[in-house]
């Protein structure tokens, strides 16, 4: 008996073990779309050579059947499946007719490079035309450069065609058959993926809590905690931009992303506030790592915080427990009973004996209880929750949102060269190519084709000649430990050829799976999977992998002269256009948020501000030159990361002004308030003031008019009074959002050396003075870029 109870409780803690590591699986990749598309590429490449094995084809023509069925099952990228079938039914003509020529001109070498640059010109050229036409571009480059790294010749020609035909169709029956997955269910499984994150920022909120401000490790969870939220937000955005295809109705998709969003932000501002409480000097005000600072060891927390510490952990253990899997609920919990308790908090119930900052972190408890409990949770579907009547009928009663994009009024971006970007980035990439081929056969002409192939890449998703040089730089880097991998792989295995098969495959799963992650590591395993081709086909040397690194690094510094000489797009130039779109689309949000507390109704507020996040997430990637590590302009990277840090904490005060625009009472009609309208016209004239300047691209001191401190109001006589303790506190959420909006501002003011009016602002009655968040401002002359 005794020994059945144990082995019981032991299936039950693997289970529970198993289903944790799933669960934390399943949160790092939103969605398994790094999965699928990886299992998808490997199961079509396995698929095409049993068949082609079947037939006993040879191994040259099993090695163009697999790299057919990879390219193929990647290159499509459309989201419904009737535009992927026809996409792939149009690649094949264009797949067997590559083939053709690539092998008819194989022995002519002059003339096959000089096709090669035309067709990699074309191939770019065309993805104007949209998501199809860069599928057929990709066709025709890649299958092109098969025939050339393989040496196939007209005689090959039956057996080619036959590998295309059955790597098309092993693409096709694995996307819509073996693996097929739906845009609606790729949607639900990232609403579980960020339900999953969701707890995970739960988690190591609970480990800050319990651990206090002298914990050995504290500064390490907090620093946990910021990375668990970055990712969140993420996951968020990754919904946003699946909810056109993944959502049946406009409606559900309001419905989802004002669940998440609010979910997030809620979540957000009770770690914010719970931080606050810690470490009372450290002024936090969001999640960002790029203004992370040390805090301070010798943290005085009020005494009544510390009696009250262990009843808010107690609180967000039962948060935790509520809506998430894999901890069991305490022993004689009711749900409902702490849903409602969780809920009474908004309400000012039964709040602790505390310092306003610990009472603040109680209702920030209850707002997250609410997002999470109130409507249908968006981010835990399996939470039993009772509905919230009043948010579904007003989100029934909602119009479609649209995103209106930048706001009225705002300065026009500069000109530049009258010329497309897919025309630019063709010209660049076709003279970084015929530099490649030039240098390439100079260097070895049996394997030009690798400096060819690495200036295409270095191209793809970059837009200035800083992205450019990052992407090469992690692509030698890979390329590097790849040789060496590859080289210790080929010695292990001898000439066992299905061994090498199968590390192939491996290499190509990993390749598909990280390339979202790293591109250092995707480079690692695609030289790597040369390795093992080239162990098949009995021509691998050390010498041959010295020369890909060769051909490598020749590729890489042909596409950055390219990137230089031919219509370049200087990081500085880049930078200063997606700042002010980030500028521009925070002006539309607050305005918008504004109208809206006014009365005004202007439909879904989140549409704008997830616009906001995504602009901030490309300018985040277009500055990766400049944050580097690697990067040796030191002062600059610390200017970047400065302005950065306040952006993202700008977007998430609007995204949580947004949020919370929504929950003020419409009777309150608080911004309507003079003072509050007073301010607001001055944060606008602020961010034109900010726009202009990036525009103006001038000298310190120069661009126009001067930014204008001020403070926003803490009360409102809107606000005071009101029947609910709720609509109170809803009132301050929107207040303390835009002080610390303008905070925000006035520190990237100081930041990029825009003009500040000097003098101390006295603020009326009933007005705060801005916060000690401003920012220092950079030594004179210091540009962001």
């Amino acid at each position: 008996m005794e020994r059945a109870v144990t082995e019981r409780a032991v299936m039950r803690r693997a289970r529970k073990g198993w289903a944790d590591v799933r669960d934390r699986f399943a949160a790092s990749d939103p969605g398994l779309i790094r999965l699928l598309s990886a299992l998808s590429t490997l199961c079509a490449v396995l698929l095409a050579l049993g068949a082609l094995a079947s037939l006993h084809a040879p191994v040259p023509i099993l090695v163009s059947g697999a790299l057919t069925a990879m390219v193929s099952t990647v290159a499509v990228t459309e989201p419904r499946p009737r535009d992927q079938a026809l996409t792939l039914a149009a690649g094949v003509p264009v797949a067997l007719a590559t083939m053709a020529v690539g092998s008819a001109l194989a022995p002519y070498r002059a003339v096959a490079d000089a096709v090669f640059v035309l067709l990699i010109f074309a191939a770019l050229h065309i993805r104007r035309l949209g998501p199809r036409a860069t599928a057929l571009g990709v066709f025709v480059f890649q299958l092109y450069f098969v025939t050339q790294f393989v040496g196939t010749r007209v005689q090959q020609l039956p057996h080619l065609l036959l590998a295309v035909l059955v790597a098309f169709g092993s693409s096709a029956l694995v996307r819509f058959a073996v693996l097929r997955s739906s845009p609606e269910r790729t949607l639900a499984r990232l609403r579980r993926a960020f339900g999953l994150r969701l707890v995970l920022v739960l988690d190591a909120l609970i480990e800050v809590a319990e651990g206090g401000p002298r914990a050995p490790r504290a500064e390490r969870a907090v620093d946990g905690l910021r990375r668990y939220a970055a990712r969140l937000h993420t996951g968020a955005l990754v919904i946003q931009n699946r909810l056109a295809t993944g959502a049946p109705d406009e409606r559900t998709a309001t419905a989802v992303r004002r669940g998440v969003a609010e979910a997030e932000t809620a979540v957000e501002r009770l770690a914010v506030l719970v931080l606050r409480v810690l470490w009372p000097g450290a002024d936090d005000d969001a999640l960002t790592r790029h203004l992370a600072k040390p805090r301070p060891a010798d943290t005085f927390v009020d005494a009544r915080d510390t009696a009250t510490l262990p009843a808010l952990v107690h609180e967000l253990r039962a948060l935790r427990a509520a809506i998430g899997p894999g901890r069991p609920r305490p022993a004689g919990s009711d749900p409902a009973e702490v849903r409602d308790r969780l809920l009474g908090y908004r309400n000012d119930e039964h709040l602790p004996d505390a310092s306003a900052a610990m009472r603040d972190a109680f209702r920030s408890a209850g707002d997250f209880a609410h997002a999470m409990f109130g409507p249908r949770p968006a981010a835990a579907e399996n939470t039993e929750a009772a509905q919230d009547a009043e948010w579904a009928a007003r989100s029934r009663a909602e119009p479609a949102a649209e995103d209106r994009g930048p706001a009225k009024g705002v300065v026009p971006k500069g000109q530049g060269p009258r010329i497309r970007p897919t025309t630019r980035t063709a010209l660049q990439v076709a003279t970084g190519s015929a530099l490649a081929v030039v240098g390439g056969e100079l260097l070895s002409p049996q394997r030009w084709y690798w400096a060819v192939f690495t200036c295409w890449v270095v191209f793809i998703s970059t837009a200035s000649t800083g992205e450019v040089l990052i992407r090469g730089y992690r692509r030698l880097v890979g390329t590097v430990a790849g040789v060496a991998a590859g080289l210790a792989l080929a010695a292990l295995i001898g000439d066992r050829p299905w061994a090498a098969f199968a590390l192939a495959g491996l290499s190509v799963f990993g390749m598909y799976h990280t390339t979202a992650v790293s591109y250092t590591l995707m480079s690692f395993f695609v030289t790597t999977m040369i390795g093992m081709l080239y162990t098949l086909l009995h021509a691998l040397t050390p010498g041959v992998l010295v020369v890909r690194i060769e051909e490598t690094a020749l590729g890489t510094a042909c596409g950055l002269t390219a990137a230089v000489l031919v219509l370049p797009v200087r990081t500085r130039d880049r930078t200063d256009q997606l700042l002010r779109d980030v500028l521009e689309r925070l002006r539309a949000v607050l305005s918008r948020s504004l109208a809206e507390l006014g009365g005004a109704g202007g439909g879904d507020l989140l549409v704008p501000a997830r616009a906001l996040d995504s602009a901030l997430d490309g300018l985040r990637l277009s500055v990766q030159p400049l944050t580097s590590p690697v990067s040796p302009l030191r002062s600059r990277r610390r200017t970047a990361l400065r302005v950065l840090g306040l952006l993202e904490t700008a977007a998430f005060h609007a995204r949580g002004l947004a949020a919370a625009a929504d929950l003020v009472p419409a009777g309150t009609r608080m911004g309507a308030d003079p003072r509050l309208v007073a301010e607001a016209g001055r944060m606008d004239r602020n961010l034109a003031t900010l726009i202009g300047r990036v525009a103006a691209r001038g000298e310190p001191g120069g661009g126009g008019t001067a930014f204008e401190p001020g403070a926003v109001p803490v009360r409102l006589a809107a606000g005071e009074g009101g029947a609910h303790a709720e609509d109170a506190n809803a009132t301050r959420r929107v207040l303390r959002h835009l002080q610390r909006l303008d905070q925000s501002l006035e520190g990237l003011a100081r930041t990029l050396d825009v003009p500040v009016r000097d003098g101390l602002v006295r603020p009326p009655a009933g007005l705060t003075p801005p916060g000690p968040a401003v920012a220092q401002a950079p030594p004179p002359g210091q540009r962001f870029a």
